[in-house]
Parts: C-alpha cells; sequence; structure tokens
C-alpha cells in the first residue's frame, strides 16, 4: 500500500466513524512489533508515526540481534535468556534480513581465555535448540587467521561465539509491510496533537495532523499504546501535564569504515573497553560497523549528533586493537541514536547500568505506555504490551502467533552475494521493475550497488516520502558512505519528484534538507 491509499483509508474511516480496538503512537521497532501482535490476534490496529518508520533509535542500533553478552556479566540472566531464543525465532521469520555470525574476542591472558571461554558456553546454554552454534576456544594463530588485521601484540588466543547480525530499518520496512497485508493500517508522517477523554476520563479518541500537508483527523478508538521510545514522556504529558519523567536518555555512536580494517566474514568483539561498555566491529553491508557509546544525554532529538569525544573513544579503542589505527578521514559516516531507557529510582545509576529489560505502565486514563527494551525483543515486547492491553481492558485473553510468523520478503535461501539480498522475496520483484522500465536499471552508485529501480520501488512499495527516506531507511545509502549519498541525491529528489507529484521547488528543498543532514553524518 501506498502512503497516499493508506491516507485514503484513514479519511474513509473516519467518515464512516469507525472505531479502532487500538491506536498506536510511534513507528519503530517497539511500536510495529505491538502493530503486528495486536493485527495478527484480530484487533483493529491504527499505527501512526511523527516522522518516517525508525526514523530515530530503530534505525541506529549496532545492527546486531543478540542475546547480550554484557547483560550476562551483569548478572540479568533473565533478559539474556529471553534475547537468545527472541533471536533465534527472528532468523527463522525473517532470514533475509537476520542471519548468524561469528564473533571473535581476543584474549590476552590465561585468565582471559578461561573466563570468557566459560562465560560463553554459558550464552550457548541459555539459547537451548534456538542457539546459533556453539562457542570454542581458538589458538592465537587461527584469531589472527580469523581476524588477519589484529594486532598480534600481546595476543594469547581467541573465544570464537556466534551471534545475530541484521538490518534495522529494513526489518521496520518489512514490519509495515507484514501489519498492512494482515490488514491493519501503518501511517508515516502523521503526528499525535492531543488525547480526547470521556465523562469517566479515559481516553477514547486521538487527534492526528498530517504532516505533509497539516490536516487533521479525530478516530476513536479503545485503546492508546504509547510506543514512541525516547518520546514517551511528550505523550505521557498529553494525558498528564503533571506526568513524571520517565525516559532516562542514553546516545550511542557508531563509525562506518571501509572492509580492509576488517575482512573476512568474523566480527570483532572488544569485551572490556575504558569506559566499562563493549566494543563491536561488525561486517554489514560490505563496510564495517564500529561501536557503540553510552553517554547520557538530557535532550531528546529526532537526529541527535555524535559528541567528538565519543568519536575519538571509537577510533581510539578500535586503534588500540588493529594493525591499522582508523584515522578521521577514514570514517565513511557516522550517526548517533538514543536508548529510551527506563529512568532509575534515583540519580546516581549510570546508563550503561540501566536494565535494557523493558516496562509498562497504565495510566488512570487507559494510556499503555511501554519503554526500554531493545531490538531484539521487540516480539516479546509487542506480546507483553498487548497482553496488558487485554488484561486492562477486561477482553479475553488472545494467544499470540507471532512466534512463528514469516514477516514479508521472508525467504528460505538467501544468497548474501546479491547486492539486493536485504529484498528477501521483493529482490524479484524490483528486479523485474527495472526489466519493465529500462531506464530504471540504471546504476546510481557503483561504490554501494543501487540501480534506479530501488528509489521508484522505495516510493510505490515502501512509503517513502523523502529523499532522506529512500536514501537513509530503504538502500542504507547515508548509513554507509554520507559523501556518495550526497553524490546521487539529487537523481534521487528528480525521481521521486517525478513519482510522487512534486515541483521543482519541493525537489530544491528536499535536496537542501538532505545535505545538511548528510554534513551531521560526516567527519570533516
Amino acid at each position: 500500500m501506498t502512503r497516499d491509499a493508506a491516507i485514503g483509508e484513514l479519511k474513509k474511516k473516519v467518515r464512516e466513524g469507525a472505531e479502532w480496538d487500538v491506536v498506536i503512537i510511534g513507528g519503530g521497532a517497539t511500536g510495529l512489533g505491538a502493530a503486528l501482535e495486536a493485527v495478527t490476534r484480530g484487533y483493529k490496529t491504527l499505527l501512526v508515526e511523527q516522522a518516517d518508520f525508525a526514523k530515530s533509535t530503530s534505525s541506529k542500533s549496532t545492527k546486531l540481534v543478540h542475546g547480550g553478552v554484557r547483560y550476562l556479566a551483569q548478572g540479568d540472566v533473565a533478559l539474556v535468556r529471553e534475547a537468545s531464543i527472541e533471536r533465534g525465532l527472528l532468523t527463522k521469520n525473517a532470514p533475509h534480513l537476520v542471519h548468524n555470525t561469528s564473533f571473535v574476542i581476543p584474549a590476552y591472558s590465561l585468565w582471559d581465555s578461561i573466563m570468557y571461554t566459560v562465560g560463553l558456553k554459558l550464552y550457548d546454554w541459555m539459547a537451548g535448540r534456538l542457539s546459533l552454534g556453539r562457542s570454542r576456544h581458538i589458538s592465537k594463530s587461527e584469531t589472527l587467521k580469523r581476524l588477519p588485521t589484529l594486532s598480534p601484540k600481546r595476543l594469547s588466543a581467541g573465544i570464537l561465539y556466534h551471534d545475530g547480525q541484521f538490518d534495522d530499518s529494513r526489518l521496520a520496512i518489512n514490519l509495515v509491510q507484514t501489519i498492512a497485508e494482515h490488514g491493519g493500517l501503518v501511517l508515516n508522517y502523521v503526528k499525535v496533537k492531543g488525547l480526547e477523554k470521556n465523562g469517566r476520563g479515559k481516553i477514547v479518541k486521538v487527534l492526528l495532523q498530517d504532516v505533509e500537508n497539516n490536516e487533521t483527523y479525530k478516530v476513536v478508538t479503545k485503546g492508546v499504546i504509547n510506543a514512541t521510545g525516547v518520546f514517551a514522556d511528550d505523550v505521557l504529558r498529553m494525558d498528564n501535564p503533571g506526568a513524571k519523567h520517565s525516559i532516562a536518555a542514553s546516545q550511542g555512536v557508531h563509525l562506518v569504515l571501509d572492509r580492509e580494517f576488517l575482512p573476512g566474514d568474523d566480527a570483532l568483539m572488544i569485551p572490556k573497553t575504558s569506559d566499562g561498555r563493549v566494543l563491536f566491529a561488525v561486517p554489514w553491508h560490505n563496510k564495517i560497523v564500529v561501536g557503540t557509546t553510552d553517554t547520557p544525554v538530557n535532550s531528546i532529538s529526532l537526529d541527535p549528533l555524535a559528541l567528538e569525544q565519543e568519536i575519538s573513544f571509537i577510533l581510539a579503542t578500535a586503534g588500540a586493537y588493529l594493525n591499522k589505527p582508523p584515522q578521521r578521514s577514514d570514517v565513511r559516516s557516522v550517526w548517533a541514536g538514543l536508548r529510551p531507557l527506563a529512568a532509575p529510582q534515583g540519580n546516581s545509576e549510570k546508563t550503561k547500568e540501566i536494565s535494557r529489560s523493558h516496562k509498562i505502565t497504565i495510566s488512570p486514563a487507559g494510556l499503555i505506555t511501554i519503554i526500554g527494551g531493545k531490538w531484539t525483543t521487540f516480539r516479546k515486547m509487542a506480546e507483553d504490551v498487548i497482553d496488558k492491553l487485554e488484561e486492562s481492558h477486561g477482553w479475553p485473553a488472545t494467544g499470540s502467533v507471532t512466534s512463528n510468523l514469516p514477516l514479508h520478503g521472508a525467504l528460505e535461501k538467501v544468497d548474501f552475494h546479491n547486492p539486493m539480498y536485504f529484498y528477501g522475496a521483493d529482490a524479484a520483484l524490483v528486479e523485474a521493475l527495472a526489466s519493465q522500465e529500462p531506464a530504471l536499471k540504471e546504476v546510481l552508485s557503483t561504490r554501494l550497488c543501487i540501480i534506479k529501480a530501488q528509489v521508484i520501488w522505495a516510493a510505490r512499495n515502501e512509503m517513502a516520502r523523502t529523499v532522506e527516506d529512500v536514501l537513509a531507511r530503504r538502500i542504507r545509502a547515508l548509513f554507509l558512505d554520507a559523501e556518495e549519498a550526497v553524490r546521487i541525491a539529487p537523481q534521487v529528489a528528480h525521481m521521486l519528484a517525478g513519482e510522487l507529484g512534486h515541483d521543482k521547488e519541493w525537489e530544491q528543498q528536499q535536496l537542501e534538507e538532505f545535505r545538511a543532514l548528510a554534513k551531521t553524518y560526516m567527519l570533516n
């Protein structure tokens, strides 16, 4: 469904006075998961997102679907167990996006070797039958064979283990498509402007505004779920202006390097850095993603900026382990994302120590808010929040069907060497579009293996509305190589303007906005 068709459907429902079972606010991992859970249980479901799907936190992850080795070290066994199970389910439900990757932890002493080997055996055990592979101790020579750019200095051995790797915003888009296929209505660029209550003080209507043309709609609903991540407090205050602060935002930064810094198929995991976090270097779309940081922040925005200290920390930490330390000039893209952590009781807790478990609250007016969590556990979070919706409304309990539900695009056999592998079953349709319209076969970027058909496909089938939507979250160019994304942006703007019926002025404005954003992804 195109966005125009989806807006048309919303208008029709409003004219008819239709009542939704649930309106979900927020189009990131949490909201999309909740919408899929609701619609597959038979509920009339509407999801709205103020910007683009996965615009904020959910497109800026470390690209890992993982149990969380660090959480095991912190003693959060329940979260690791839950995440390990969900990781296994995701590899089955979205195999074109989520796949097994081998990780190597370098060991620099006998104690390191013993400690990490034992810990990772426990990690394997907790995944049970959904384990992605057994961990094992490997020699120094095998460690260097797998990670040829790792510095051999003081290295004594390595530990090999398995975890999941994925594409976050592509998973979000496939969730949008799956929700629509099951009868849900999903809209980007629709902002919630207010909540209306009945005489008993319960929320019964949600006021919406189409960001593109400022048209407003009032929708009737039985339930509302606030799944807006770091913006959760904004919605809580629509319900109750005196609502307590619920979010402790933490910023995570990632740098992207060329594959020469970590050739081969293995990822590198450094288990102990100077700030107490782990550092990952993960192969992703023929690049290497290195991160992350954990910096408490007070200001919340859709496009947070990487701090100089965070960039320096990642470069210095990676440089301490690699033969060729990466320099600023080697960074192809840098981005920052905000984690929506549940605010701790008291002010002394560091953000890296706050549990990544999710938290669900219900206001006296019936607003259900879910905060915390991570991509790996989005399906279980969704199951929990819809269970809570049923419980709070006194509805009969229904069973979840999402644990074995293939997502849009799922394929049994995936060729990860195909540049279009992340489309899954849709790859053949993108290629067919290029065949039908030969001009769309033209290559937009040789460096990133992008053809023009992908831009048109994004507009027609993935609800892309802007140059940023296409280059950041549909084909990932901005995240992989910001300079290359800027180079191809004029062609993308021209194609989108033609496809969506916009004029030259819109095209120029889009270019200006995208170039300004792209500057924040570059290191000068």
